[in-house]
């Protein structure tokens, strides 16, 4: 509360993790979910601050159910009771990331009637999306979710209720341990490994236009735990109550002092009612270009990372976009044009080479010995003018397998002048599960059904076209630069660990006039950044290393 009398507005903060433990020893230790300096700033700015934990999370009762519809009602009933306390002006609003973030779009979703605006940062609307992207399963990323999940309920959220002799609270932990071992996000994985009608009551973005109050929406390009996707919700938002903050690096971006002040502005404008002039000053997009850490390591939640440069634009939407082309053709090139010659194969699976595993300090692990033989790498001569890629891609490949389903990965990079090569973005997909949403699929955005009604085995020796989703990105490409595509098994990203097919095998990707492979990259004109390359190795979740490819 802030040390005034009177009544407040109030900042509300909705998860599985502590939140219902607030202003406990840990959360004042910063060993919390949630960010205390970012709630000191609000408690100084005349806002309560409160916590609360979801269903059958920390000390609360019920069932723990995720992202089903359960989430969005009960956070509609915590606004309301926030709004009807003796302390409070009756005017919510919401913050935080991770599933912070999630339970706000879920709250919004229900329209409570005293949310005024909510700041989602790096939503997960849909488990599918961690399980399971493009069809891979992912169950490595499932294992340390629990351990975090569980972590905070049997330390912090139990150290809070000692200190406070809350002896309900300590019981009902033990209820919700207990209870998570028989219904976990490990379980769902197993008992619903595709998509389909139990499932879809976890995606928080089919519902996305219900919401109705002004979105301070934050994402990162890399983030480790969850990608950038979020079921690219913010398409379905009304865009003159949204604005979007985007940027390389990690899911804990929302701890960065400038977007903390940013958010701020946001509340005192959209929650207090102040006439600020957030919405004459503050661009529709904001993208954090190279963001770095300016001190502290990548796991220390006191470090502020800041942008070397800002891109700023109205409300972009893919017509804005030029639509750019690169062929896959023989030698290893990309080119303007279909390409010709015979089909190129590598060696199935690879061992892959993982990037930004945070907790191994490894940002680009090393090659595998054999892995000319494992993976494919096509390059495009040295780009003709500066590029600023942006929002998703698609790779539309023809491939032939040898042995049956395979899994496919697609890395996007950047050979620089100076013979660096740069990590810029990554998509995935399981042949098998090719088939697309023909309605819902753009040039940039394949969406596939994912379900086993509309599985498409794949024979062995049979030429098919699969396209691969590529996560959002935002880079720039500079003059001189050239663009490179790897092709390989899916290997871990982030948190992300694959469990891919292990039939060996041979896979072919075709590259000719009638089997053109080709990757489609969105292109915003217009952007002008600064002339200097960042230095390697300081741009986040970016990694450099010196090209491993001779010639193109």
């Amino acid at each position: 509360m802030p040390k005034a009398t009177g009544k407040f507005p109030v900042a509300l903060t909705l998860n599985g993790y502590d939140a219902g433990s607030i202003g406990g020893s840990a959360y004042l230790k910063n060993q919390t979910s949630m960010s205390v300096a970012f709630d000191k700033r609000l408690i100084e700015a005349g806002y309560a601050v409160m916590g609360v934990s979801t269903a059958g999370t920390g000390c609360s009762e019920g069932r723990l159910e995720y992202t089903r519809p359960q989430l969005g009602r009960h956070g509609a009933e915590a606004v309301e009771f926030a709004a009807a306390q003796a302390w409070s002006d009756g005017k919510v609003g919401m913050v935080g990331a991770s599933y912070s973030g999630s339970s706000q779009l879920a709250t919004a979703q229900n329209r409570p009637p005293h949310l005024r605006a909510i700041v989602p940062g790096m939503v997960l609307t849909d488990y599918r999306d961690a399980m399971s992207p493009g069809g891979v399963p992912a169950p490595g990323f499932l294992t340390p979710f629990r351990v975090i999940f569980r972590t905070y309920w049997s330390q912090l959220v139990t150290q809070t209720a000692k200190e406070e002799g809350d002896e309900n609270c300590l019981k009902q932990i033990q209820k919700n341990l207990a209870a998570e071992d028989t219904n976990s996000v490990m379980n769902l994985f197993v008992s619903h490994p595709l998509r389909d009608d139990y499932l879809d009551t976890f995606d928080l973005a089919r519902h996305a236009d219900r919401v109705n109050v002004p979105v301070l929406s934050l994402e990162a390009f890399q983030d480790q735990a969850i990608t950038p996707r979020s079921g690219h919700y913010q398409t379905k938002l009304d865009r003159t109550k949204l604005w979007l903050v985007q940027s390389n690096g990690r899911h804990d971006l929302y701890l960065a002092s400038a977007f903390q002040t940013l958010a701020l502005r946001f509340l005192d404008r959209f929650v207090k009612g102040t006439d600020n002039g957030f919405e004459r000053d503050t661009p529709r997009t904001t993208v954090w270009m190279e963001t770095f850490d300016t001190d502290g390591a990548p796991l220390d939640r006191l470090a502020s990372p800041q942008a070397r440069w800002v891109l700023q634009k109205p409300s972009i939407r893919a017509s804005d976009l030029l639509l750019k082309e690169f062929h896959l053709g023989t030698g290893g090139v990309l080119a303007d044009k279909a390409g010709s010659g015979p089909a190129d194969g590598f060696d199935y699976p690879g061992a892959g080479v993982a990037v930004n595993d945070i907790v191994a300090n490894s940002f680009w692990g090393p090659l595998p010995d054999n892995w000319k033989t494992t993976s494919l790498a096509y390059t495009s001569a040295p780009l003709a003018n500066d590029t600023m890629v942006y929002g998703p891609g698609s790779a539309d490949l023809w491939v032939a397998a040898t042995g049956g389903d395979a899994d496919i990965q697609v890395t996007v990079t950047e050979l620089r002048p100076d013979g660096q090569e740069t990590y810029v973005q990554r998509g995935w997909l399981r042949l098998s599960n090719r088939t697309l949403d023909t309605e819902r699929s753009t040039p940039l955005l394949p969406i596939h059904l994912e379900r086993a009604d509309q599985l498409m085995p794949l024979l062995p020796g049979q030429l098919v076209f699969a396209r691969v989703e590529i996560n959002k990105m935002g880079h720039y490409f500079r003059k001189g630069s050239r663009l490179r595509i790897w092709i390989d098994t899916p290997s871990q990203t982030g948190g992300l660990v694959f469990d891919t097919f292990t039939q060996k095998q041979r896979v072919h990707v075709l590259h000719n006039a009638k089997y053109d492979s080709l990757v489609r990259l969105g292109v915003l004109n217009d952007v002008k950044g600064p002339p200097a390359y960042p230095e390697c190795g300081k741009v986040m979740l970016q990694p450099c290393r010196p090209d491993p490819v001779a010639g193109p």
